[in-house]
């Protein structure tokens, strides 16, 4: 027996809504460390079976990796720091995914929008959101922290029409309902072999010249192996075991160092470096009308 996610009521935002300056979503999603646990939700969103048949039917990370990457990061910055247009990229994504729908091997018919799977690729967001504290700031989430975020994570599921059922009350509740998912729902399944090799590699965009391959190989390599190590350990130990993958505590005081350099590393660099580009113009934009405010209430009347 599996553990379902306990439904909310009052718990629920009360209406969709964009994001803004003041909350965590706001101030950490669009720092450029966000990437790095970008990977281990990912992987986990591949070992739901419905997700990894529609992501194995429809999605285009085996044969452009960068530009599947790319894309993808681009939406959660516009969902985040769209303004009013956050709430349009999120019901264009819903749209887009209205499509895609697919029939494994077994004769399943698999829906990218069922509540479960559609709830699931937001819950590894929010996984990640806490494990991106826990490795690469300067310190982990505590507790308050882990629960005051969460209720921006339920925003965030109201903003994707994720139904109420889904959503588990409290982040106490959340870490319960996760790791049961994890232990008793999620498959090795082929779409996220395929993903952990190609995140290993990372592969040359076609228009690029064969005679220029090898050098992209040599100043890929080294991404692509951080890429693959921290998407392995920040991965849950049940999802690890599953994925026959090792975890030594050699490798977990190595991903502990690498953050702890990023985690000081990162604040010193300058603001436009720091974020990346639809979050730092969205910052920037805040800033000059938080200004304008302040000189039209003090202009004389």
């Amino acid at each position: 027996m599996t553990a379902s996610a306990a439904a909310i009521d009052t718990h629920a935002p009360a209406e969709r809504r964009p994001f803004g300056p003041g909350t965590r979503t706001w101030e950490e999603t669009g720092l450029i460390t966000f990437s790095l646990t970008a990977g281990s939700a990912f992987l986990l969103q591949t070992m739901e079976p419905t997700i990894s048949a529609v992501v194995d039917a429809h999605s285009t990370f085996r044969t452009d990796p960068i530009g599947r990457a790319v894309r993808s990061l681009s939406a959660v910055m516009m969902w985040t720091y769209g303004g009013e247009e956050s709430l349009g990229e999120t019901d264009r994504l819903r749209k887009m995914h209205a499509t895609l729908n697919t029939t494994d091997a077994e004769g399943v018919r698999h829906t990218a929008l069922s509540s479960g799977p559609w709830a699931w690729v937001l819950h590894t967001g929010t996984f990640a959101f806490s494990e991106n504290a826990e490795y690469f700031s300067k310190r982990p989430l505590t507790v308050a922290e882990k629960e005051d975020y969460y209720r921006e994570a339920l925003q965030l599921m109201r903003n994707f029409s994720v139904p109420p059922k889904e959503l588990p009350a409290t982040y106490a509740d959340f870490e319960k309902f996760f790791a049961d998912q994890v232990e008793n729902h999620l498959e090795a399944t082929q779409t996220s072999k395929d993903y952990l090799k190609v995140i290993r590699t990372i592969a040359p965009p076609a228009p690029l010249p064969r005679v220029l391959r090898p050098v992209w190989r040599a100043a890929t390599d080294p991404f692509g192996r951080m890429q693959y190590f921290v998407t392995v350990g920040t991965t849950p130990e049940s999802a690890r075991k599953k994925l026959g993958l090792t975890w030594s505590e050699s490798d977990e005081r190595k991903l502990r160092t690498l953050g702890w350099f990023l985690a000081r590393l990162v604040p010193l660099l300058p603001e436009r470096v720091r974020y990346f580009p639809i979050a730092y113009e969205a910052r920037r934009l805040e800033r000059d009308k938080a200004r304008l405010r302040k000189v039209i209430d003090v202009r004389p009347l």
